[in-house]
C-alpha cells in the first residue's frame, strides 16, 4: 500500500510540482490550501505524512501543527523559506518532527519523507510487536495467533491480510489495499481475490464464519478487523 502524504500548501506552482515529484515515486497525494482544511484532512483521511507550509492563510503553519498534535502522531515535515526562523522554531515547538527549507530539491524532500517513514516504522515495529484486538493476540515477532487463548495457524498471505487489518482496528481497508499489501506492489492482478483470502482467514479465526464478529465486510468499502461483542 503506497503511503498517503498530505501536502498543505496554498501555493499552485509549489502544489503542482511537489505532487508529481511524490506521485512519480508511487506516493499517494492530498492537497489541503488553508489551515483548517489541513487540520480535517489530517485527521480525517487517514494520511501517513504531513507536508505542511510554515506560512498559510487562515490558521498558521504552527497553528494547524499543534492541532494535529492534540489528535494524531503522523509525522509532520514543515516547509519553510529561508528567512522565516520564527514560524519554523513554533512548528517544531508545536511537534514537527523534521523541516526543509525552500527551495529544495525533490530528491530531497523525497529523501527526508522515506526517512521520516522509515523511522516511524521501526518505532512503530519495536512498540507493536504484539497487537491485540479483543480476544485476538497477534504475535508479529514469531507469525503467531491467538483467538481466545487458541492457537490459530495461517497461511503467510493470511497472516499479511490479518496483520494489515490490526494495524488499524475499526478502520476500513479496501480490496485493493489489501490486495497491494499481499502483492507488495501497487499494481495488483484481480481484487476479487481478496474475497478467497478473506473467506479463508474467518474460517480460521470467526466461531461462525458466516457470521462474522470480527472480520466484518463494510458494505461497498471493504473490510476492518474488530473487537467482538461481549455475549
Amino acid at each position: 500500500m503506497s503511503p498517503r502524504i498530505l501536502i498543505v500548501d496554498d501555493e499552485p506552482s509549489l502544489v503542482r510540482g511537489v505532487s508529481y515529484a511524490l506521485e512519480r515515486e508511487q506516493f499517494e497525494v492530498e492537497v489541503a490550501t488553508d489551515g483548517l482544511a489541513a487540520v480535517d484532512a489530517a485527521l480525517d483521511h487517514a494520511v501517513d505524512l504531513v507536508l505542511l507550509d510554515s506560512m498559510l492563510p487562515g490558521l498558521s503553519g504552527a497553528d494547524v501543527c499543534r492541532r494535529i498534535r492534540e489528535r494524531s502522531t503522523v509525522p509532520i515535515i514543515m516547509l519553510t523559506a529561508r528567512d522565516s526562523e520564527q514560524d519554523l522554531l513554533e512548528g517544531l515547538e508545536g511537534g514537527a518532527d523534521d523541516y526543509v527549507t525552500k527551495p529544495f530539491s525533490a530528491a530531497e524532500l523525497v529523501g527526508r519523507i522515506r526517512a521520516l517513514l522509515r523511522r516511524r516504522e521501526l518505532d512503530r515495529i519495536g512498540s507493536e510487536l504484539v497487537r491485540e484486538v479483543g480476544d485476538m493476540r497477534i504475535d508479529l515477532m514469531h507469525d503467531e495467533v491467538e483467538v481466545d487463548g487458541r492457537r490459530v495457524f495461517l497461511t503467510p498471505s493470511e497472516f499479511k491480510v490479518l496483520t494489515l487489518l490490526a494495524s488499524s482496528p475499526g478502520s476500513v481497508f479496501t480490496r485493493r489495499q489489501i490486495m497491494e499489501r499481499l502483492w507488495g506492489s501497487s499494481h495488483v492482478g484481480d481484487e476479487h481475490t481478496c474475497e478467497v483470502h478473506v473467506s479463508s482467514l474467518r474460517r480460521k479465526i470467526e466461531g461462525d464464519p458466516m457470521s462474522p464478529e470480527r472480520l466484518v465486510t463494510v458494505r461497498g468499502s471493504g473490510y476492518k478487523l474488530v473487537a467482538p461483542a461481549a455475549p
